[in-house]
């Protein structure tokens, strides 16, 4: 039985062109304790179930986002889940607490190289800097904010062989958000979690 259960979230609109988020997302399918939900699939018209998607929050410890970095943000349907899930009440704000102590991740895929998401680079913030609205509605939310999974390059993935690399460390992330042996405190002075993937996970316990 995992020690904790996650709920991620896969949003990508035109998965027959996905080189990297298709692979990633079949791997998470074949692990006990994830629960994927493909929204694009589930929602086409965008008509999102405001109960159903509560609950699934409510049935989970971890929340993943998993989405291709599209102007600087998510695909829509993740833009709609939030504004219509996390409602006051729920989320946030006046009895709001569904949400508290529950651990939150990105996972995203960025076309250009890492080096452009740099101050003096084309895009001239971070993809942390980028992802802030997102952090904040971890922190407002009450969730435990983790840096992202962050793929660049993600286009060229196959053809430099680094997609099998991507995603084992993507396995053994979900592994270790599984039975709880993420290093916290270490994860959260990297910019993207997979940085330094074996710094943070800790020893499995007999």
């Amino acid at each position: 039985m995992p020690d904790k259960k996650i709920l991620l979230l896969f949003a990508h609109p035109s998965q027959r062109r996905s080189e990297v988020n298709r692979p990633m997302f079949m791997a998470a399918q074949r692990l006990e304790g994830v629960t994927c939900v493909d929204l694009y699939a589930e929602y086409p018209t965008l008509r999102i179930d405001v109960e159903k998607e509560q609950q699934r929050l409510l049935d989970h410890d971890v929340i993943l986002f998993q989405f291709p970095f599209y102007w600087y943000s998510t695909p829509a349907i993740l833009k709609e889940w939030q504004d219509l899930v996390l409602e006051h009440g729920f989320a946030y704000g006046a009895g709001g607490t569904a949400l508290h102590g529950k651990h939150f991740i990105c996972a995203l895929s960025a076309g250009g190289n890492e080096e452009t998401y740099h101050t003096d680079g084309l895009n001239h913030f971070t993809i942390r800097e980028l992802l802030h609205p997102l952090e904040q509605t971890a922190r407002l939310t009450g969730m435990h904010y983790l840096p992202p999974f962050a793929i660049f390059s993600s286009r060229d993935a196959i053809e430099e062989n680094r997609l099998a690399q991507h995603v084992e460390e993507w396995q053994q992330l979900l592994k270790a958000l599984i039975t709880n042996r993420i290093d916290i405190n270490k994860a959260s002075t990297l910019s993207h979690i997979n940085d330094d993937i074996q710094s943070v996970l800790l020893a499995e316990t007999h």
